[in-house]
């Protein structure tokens, strides 16, 4: 896959952010991760995808509104297409296909990383994975999905030279 044939949109809606990385910088680290997730499920068409950087506020009224759960948490995704539309994109097509958005949070990923004594990027770039498998169709409501799901990461995330986050 070419590498700039995809649109990946960062937004950074907090400025804690930015006390970690550039704009440019962050926009360099999650398309390299995006493009290796890509290729590692095999969607060879053009794509967009929206990630949203921001706060436990933005991200716990996103999950109250559209999961109903009232609290925060480390990463949101909201796909575009089911799993047959997924199927049926036209890798010639002209267009990027949009997958999707991403949504992170910074204090909750900070507190997960400092907790569980993993490095902050690692765990980042685990959750931009994460939330990107979900924008193509995996999930991990029964353990078997769960399972399909986690050893995709894993080995995605070894590329990047990141243990296995579980």
């Amino acid at each position: 896959m070419i590498f700039n044939e995809n649109i990946i949109d960062v937004l950074i809606a907090d400025d804690r952010w930015l006390k970690w990385h550039t704009q440019q910088q962050w926009q360099n680290l999650i398309q390299r991760i995006s493009e290796k997730t890509l290729n590692e499920v095999k969607i060879f068409s053009k794509v967009e995808i929206s990630i949203l950087l921001t706060n436990n506020t933005e991200i716990h009224d996103l999950n109250l509104k559209y999961r109903g759960k009232d609290k925060p948490t480390n990463v949101l995704s909201f796909p575009n297409l089911n799993q047959e539309e997924l199927n049926d994109v036209d890798k010639d097509r002209e267009f990027p296909v949009m997958l999707g958005d991403v949504v992170l949070a910074f204090e909750t990923l900070l507190d997960e990383a400092t907790q569980a004594k993993k490095n902050f990027l690692d765990h980042f770039n685990h959750l931009i994975v994460h939330g990107m498998l979900h924008l193509l169709g995996y999930d991990h409501e029964h353990d078997a999905e769960e399972e399909k799901m986690q050893k995709k990461e894993i080995k995605i995330l070894q590329h990047f030279s990141i243990n296995n986050p579980y």
